[in-house]
C-alpha cells in the first residue's frame, strides 16, 4: 500500500545493528512546504513521512518545551534510537511491514542528529528521495493526531520528573503509587527496581485452577494494603508488561479512575539510564478503597457471558483470541500445562507474538506500544472494530490484558477479558472448539 499524506499504515515486528555507509548531506524543507507539496501531488506520487521521534510523542506527550503532541497524519513511526538493536534484515523487515518504498520521496522529521542516523540506515537500503524537515513540530500549523487516552500511557521521563517532585504534565490529582507486578517472589526487584515502587506478586490476584481473579473481598485487600483508593493514581510496570497489564485490568475492573502503564515497562526506565534502588518498599498505610467492588464489573467476563456474546452477529461482537497463530489454529496450546489445542469457535484471531510470553505484535523493538494505527489495522484485518463489544482472551489473561489495556488507550469503550481464556474453556467438553486455518474473509 502506498503512502499518502493522510494514509495510516499496518504492522511492525521486532527483532538486532550496524549500517555502514555514511549518509549524504540532506536537503531541509519546512512544514509549510511539505504540507504545500502535498498538495500538489496529492493525485500523482504520494509522499512518505516518517516520525522519527520517541513513540510518546508520536503518541501524543508533548516534547519538552512544546504545548501539544501528537504525529503529523499518515506520518509513519520509526523512532531512530530502535536502530540500535535491529540487525540490517530486522530493518528490512520493519521497512516493509510498515509499506515504506525506497522509490518514493520520504520525508523525515526529528531531531538533526537522529534524523541523520536515519537517513543513513535508509540510504543504505536504496532510499534516495529523502527530505529532513529542521523545524519543531509545533511550527506544523495542521492538526495533529494522537491516541484518544495517551496519557494513561507514560513515558519513563514523566515518571521520573514525577518522583523527583516535580509537576509534570497530566499529574495525578490525588496521590500516587507506583507498582512493579511480577509473578513469584520479588526476586529482581530486590536487585533493582524504580525508586519507591511497591511489589505485587500475581500469586497473590490470581487464583488455582484456572489462575482467574481472586475473590473480591481477596482484590480489595491486596489494593487495601498498597494504599490504594479509588481516586489514587496507580502506575504499572513490569519486566515484561503483560503482568502489569493483568493487574491494570482487575484495577479498573475494581473501580480505579486512573490507572497507567510505564510504556515500554521496566525496559524504558533502564534504557534511559535512571536511577534504581533495590531496598523492597511498604506502603505503610492501609486504607479503604472507597466505593464498593466491583465498580466496574463489564472490564471482565466469565465463560457464560462469552457465550452470550457469541450469539450476537459477527459485526456487533469479536471474541478476540490474543495468542500465537499456532495456537489459534490449534498446532499446539501454547502452554505445558494446558493439553487441549484450538480456539473457541467463532473467536477472531487479534495476533500476539512469538510464544505464549510475548507480544511483539504490539510492540515496538524497545517495548513500547505499536502506533495505534498499526495495531487498529491488524484487528480490523479480522473484522475487531470499536463499535463492537469486544472481549480478550489468550491462555489464561496476561496476553489479553495488555491488548486490553492497548484498546483502552485507542478509546475503545465496550472492551472486556475473558478471565478464564483458554485455560478454562478448554476444560470443558461442552464449550465448541474449531482448529484448523482460517481466513480473515470467512470471519466477516
Amino acid at each position: 500500500m502506498l503512502i499518502k499524506i493522510t494514509a495510516i499504515t499496518a504492522l511492525l515486528l521486532t527483532s538486532t545493528v550496524s549500517f555502514a555507509s555514511p549518509a549524504t548531506s540532506l536537503p531541509i524543507a519546512t512544514f509549510a512546504q511539505l504540507a504545500q507539496l502535498a498538495q500538489q501531488q496529492s493525485h500523482k506520487t504520494p509522499l512518505q513521512i516518517i516520525d522519527c521521534r520517541n513513540s510518546n510523542f508520536y503518541n501524543g506527550w508533548p516534547e519538552p518545551q512544546q504545548q501539544r503532541g501528537g504525529h503529523i497524519a499518515g506520518a509513519v513511526n520509526i523512532d531512530a534510537s530502535w536502530l540500535k538493536t535491529l540487525d540490517t534484515s530486522a530493518f528490512k523487515t520493519l521497512l516493509r511491514d510498515k509499506h515504506l518504498q525506497s522509490t518514493l520521496p520520504t520525508y523525515l522529521y526529528c531531531s538533526a542528529d537522529k534524523a541523520q542516523q536515519l537517513s543513513t540506515a535508509l540510504q543504505a537500503q536504496g532510499y534516495k528521495s529523502l527530505t529532513t524537515i529542521d523545524q519543531p513540530l509545533n511550527l506544523y500549523h495542521g492538526q495533529l493526531s494522537a491516541l484518544p487516552n495517551f496519557q494513561q500511557l507514560v513515558p519513563a521521563s514523566w515518571l521520573n520528573e514525577l518522583i523527583n517532585g516535580k509537576h509534570p504534565r497530566y499529574a495525578p490529582k490525588h496521590g500516587y503509587k507506583v507498582v512493579e507486578v511480577e509473578w513469584g517472589p520479588p526476586v529482581k526487584y530486590l536487585l533493582d527496581h524504580i525508586p519507591g515502587a511497591l511489589y505485587v506478586n500475581t500469586n497473590t490476584i490470581e487464583s488455582k485452577p484456572w489462575w482467574n481473579k481472586v475473590s473480591n473481598t481477596a482484590l480489595a485487600k491486596v489494593i487495601a494494603n498498597l494504599g490504594i483508593r479509588y481516586d489514587t493514581t496507580v502506575i504499572l510496570y513490569a519486566r515484561n508488561n503483560m503482568s502489569a497489564a493483568r493487574f491494570a485490568n482487575f484495577l479498573m475492573y475494581a473501580g480505579v479512575k486512573d490507572v497507567r502503564l510505564l510504556n515500554g515497562g521496566w525496559t524504558a526506565w533502564d534504557n534511559a539510564g535512571y536511577p534504581t534502588e533495590h531496598l523492597p518498599n511498604y506502603n505503610q498505610h492501609p486504607v479503604t478503597f472507597g466505593k464498593k467492588i466491583p465498580a466496574n464489573p463489564q472490564y471482565l467476563i466469565d465463560t457464560n457471558q462469552v457465550k452470550a456474546l457469541l450469539k450476537k452477529p459477527v459485526n456487533q461482537q469479536s471474541v478476540v483470541s490474543v495468542r500465537t497463530w499456532p495456537e489459534y489454529i490449534g498446532e499446539t496450546s501454547g502452554y505445558d500445562y494446558i493439553k487441549p489445542k484450538g480456539r473457541i469457535e467463532g473467536a477472531k484471531w487479534g495476533h500476539a507474538g512469538s510464544d505464549s510470553y510475548h507480544m511483539q505484535d504490539y510492540l515496538n523493538p524497545d517495548q513500547t506500544m505499536k502506533s495505534g494505527a498499526e495495531i487498529t489495522a491488524q484487528w480490523a484485518q479480522w473484522n475487531i472494530k470499536p463499535n463492537q463489544d469486544v472481549a480478550f482472551f489468550c491462555g489464561t489473561g496476561w496476553r489479553a490484558s495488555e491488548a486490553f489495556f492497548f484498546a483502552h488507550i485507542l478509546g475503545w469503550k465496550n472492551i472486556s477479558v475473558y478471565d478464564g481464556g483458554w485455560y478454562q474453556w478448554s476444560a470443558n467438553k461442552n464449550n465448541s472448539i474449531a482448529e484448523g486455518t482460517v481466513a480473515p474473509a470467512s470471519v466477516h
